[in-house]
Parts: C-alpha cells; sequence; structure tokens
C-alpha cells in the first residue's frame, strides 16, 4: 500500500501519486481501488530514487533513462534467444570431428575470449 511504501523509502505519498502520474510508476490498484505495489515496482522506485537522490536526475530524464532500460531488455532477450537458435543450428550441422569449432562458437555466445591457439588450429572445410 501507498503509505508502507512512502514511510519505507522515506517519500511522501504524493511523491509516489506523481510519480504514477508522470507514468514511472504503474501500480495495480484492489477493489476498493487502493495502490498496491508488487516487488517489480519497487524495484522500478528505487531507481528512480536512485536516479533523482543520488544522480540528480529530473522527472524527465528519469523518464527516458527508464524507456531506455526497457528497450535495452528486450533487445537483450531477443540477442539471447538468437544466440541461441544460432547455437542450436550450428550443432545440428557440425560434423562430431568440429568439436573445436563449436567449443569457438559457445564461447562467442557466452562473450568469452578464443584463444589464438585454437583459431590457429581450425582448418577450412571444403
Amino acid at each position: 500500500m501507498i503509505s508502507a511504501v512512502a514511510e519505507k523509502y522515506q517519500l511522501h505519498p504524493q511523491t509516489l501519486r506523481m510519480y504514477e502520474r508522470e507514468g514511472l510508476l504503474k501500480p495495480s490498484r484492489s477493489d476498493g481501488n487502493t495502490r498496491l505495489y508488487t516487488d517489480e515496482d519497487l524495484g522500478r522506485l528505487e531507481v528512480i530514487l536512485e536516479l533523482t537522490r543520488e544522480l540528480g536526475v529530473n522527472l524527465a530524464g528519469v523518464e527516458i533513462i527508464l524507456n531506455m532500460r526497457e528497450k535495452m531488455s528486450v533487445m537483450q532477450a531477443q540477442i539471447e534467444q538468437f544466440v541461441a537458435s544460432l547455437n542450436l543450428e550450428f550443432s545440428r550441422n557440425l560434423h562430431p570431428a568440429d568439436t573445436e569449432s563449436r567449443n569457438s562458437l559457445m564461447r562467442v555466445a557466452r562473450a568469452e575470449p578464443i584463444q589464438p591457439a585454437l583459431l590457429a588450429k581450425r582448418k577450412p572445410r571444403a
């Protein structure tokens, strides 16, 4: 509830209402129209407070940053899905003798460095 959240984060309830009006927070509502904050809402509030209190970002800047973070999360999920599908496709098409190549691809997918010795050993397939 708004009073518990306001107390926990040392905010005035009107500040939480303002964040909601500005579209920064979207708490759900009970049947009695009481604002209910989820763990996700509280995490978002913590980011808002860090940006405003610690970094001095205004609410317009907070909105831009939160939107960018959401877009980046979506993009990260898309990249992870793409890498997983690539790994699956490579694992289907690589011959058993190509284990070094497969291991190199897995390191690339996990953003691990490939040792130059592995690249030098690799023979082109005909």
